[in-house]
């Protein structure tokens, strides 16, 4: 079968297409045949070896995301031929999910929307956990005024649309001017690029996508969550009682089975700017990294 893998670190040229041996499920695993999977800046970091201590070793397949067909479901209660998605940590597991077939843990994936094709679910799994499990460290609910930084980006939009299907009062921080009205369409209620205008202590919590460390803007009492780890930790607010963390996602079928439905509800879109065909990889790379997209960049294999 095919998978896209590396046996060295380095730019586009060392992501080739190799012919790999079919995986064999242990138990607690599902065998899917992957559809499709989709392109994330922690892949492009991987490639080239940025990572550092804690990086899988040689050789390796890349991939966080993944929608597709139960091939071989186990005991896992799902039947052949159903659509399913997942999010495979590939850092921790060395799982990667560019290829044709991948057995992954049962309680890592769960049966895709019903209500979107399997390119667009499988754009949603690592953005969509980790704003999902990041709303959940903050505790965000009805009637909470909360800011997103970095609010159209893959996390960001999704962090907006979750948290105003909970009650939340949404205000987003963007970095170009042409974001404001993508930001609002996905229900921010204001939207800016000048940091400075934040209210000073006007938020209950921040999900701060980028490392802003728009601190002054969380309320004494409040939460700061950020997700962006190459900036380092957020600055101790506890002399104003601000609980902080950097938050880093994990596989979570049950995670994956709230954002389906909620997608499904209609409270939840997934952008998909562009969708390439896997013998495309290095064309879709270098669109990935042309930037000012408006949605995840789709690889269907």
């Amino acid at each position: 079968m095919r998978a896209l893998r590396i046996d060295r670190f380095g730019d586009l040229e060392v992501l080739e297409p190799a012919d790999v041996p079919e995986p064999r499920p242990a138990d607690g695993e599902v065998l899917v045949r992957v559809i499709a999977s989709a392109i994330n800046p922690v892949d492009d970091k991987t490639r080239e070896g940025a990572i550092g201590e804690g990086t899988p070793p040689l050789p390796m397949t890349l991939g966080w995301e993944l929608a597709g067909i139960v091939v071989s479901p186990g005991a896992s209660g799902l039947s052949v031929g159903e659509r399913v998605f997942g999010m495979s940590h590939q850092l921790e597991t060395g799982r990667g999910s560019w290829a044709d077939l991948v057995a992954i843990p049962a309680a890592s994936i769960a049966q895709a929307p019903t209500s979107v094709s399997l390119v667009e679910a499988a754009a949603l799994p690592l953005p969509g956990l980790t704003a999902l499990q990041t709303l959940d460290w903050l505790q965000v609910g009805r009637g909470d005024r909360l800011l997103v930084t970095g609010a159209a980006g893959a996390v960001g939009g999704l962090a907006v649309q979750l948290a105003r299907a909970r009650g939340a009062r949404v205000d987003a921080l963007v970095s170009r001017q042409a974001q404001i009205q993508v930001v609002r369409e996905l229900g921010a209620d204001h939207a800016t690029t000048d940091r400075t205008t934040l209210p000073a202590g006007g938020y209950d919590a921040v999900f701060d996508t980028f490392g802003a460390f728009v601190t002054d803007a969380v309320a004494d009492g409040g939460r700061y969550a950020s997700i962006a780890t190459q900036a380092g930790p957020v600055p101790d607010l506890s002399h104003r009682r601000v609980r902080t963390t950097i938050n880093q996602v994990r596989e979570d079928g049950r995670g994956l089975a709230e954002l389906a439905a909620a997608v499904d509800a209609g409270s939840l879109k997934i952008r998909v700017d562009a969708q390439y065909g896997v013998q495309d990889v290095k064309a879709a790379h270098e669109h990935f990294r042309r930037g000012n997209l408006n949605g995840k960049i789709a690889l269907i294999f």
